[in-house]
């Protein structure tokens, strides 16, 4: 049965309408006080692949519960006055997730390219011993 919406669709509504970050600029933002990188990426691929230094982990499953402050699962990191960049791995998922943050009055950006471009880009990535 064909769908009435592909998830490539969607994820090109999505980039149309939210902030994007390209890789080599959000590599430009590590260490910054004010950036928190959100890994949306699965526990496995980030041990698998790595992560950005500092970055935030939260499985994309989570999201709106972590982030709304009314939820039992709130994360107060999400409270923080700072700014969010989001990714995965090649940039799907960070999209739908950041065109739902949007949705739910929350702001924040992705990095299109994902982690595959983050490493591309020169960007450090750090592994758990």
């Amino acid at each position: 049965m064909p769908l009435a919406l592909s998830s490539a669709a969607m994820v090109a509504a999505a980039r149309a309408r939210i902030e994007e970050i390209p890789a080599a600029e959000a590599v430009a933002l590590l260490g910054r006080s004010d950036v928190v990188f959100v890994d949306l990426r699965d526990v496995r691929e980030r041990e698998r692949s790595g992560f950005i230094p500092g970055s935030f982990h939260c499985p994309r499953g989570m999201l709106e519960f972590w982030v709304d402050p009314d939820s039992p699962y709130f994360k107060p990191v999400f409270a923080e006055e700072k700014q969010f960049v989001f990714h995965c791995a090649s940039g799907w998922r960070s999209a739908l997730a950041v065109a739902t943050l949007q949705d739910m009055g929350f702001a924040a950006s992705h990095i299109p390219e994902g982690f595959t471009g983050w490493v591309a880009a020169g960007g450090r990535v750090e592994t758990k011993g």
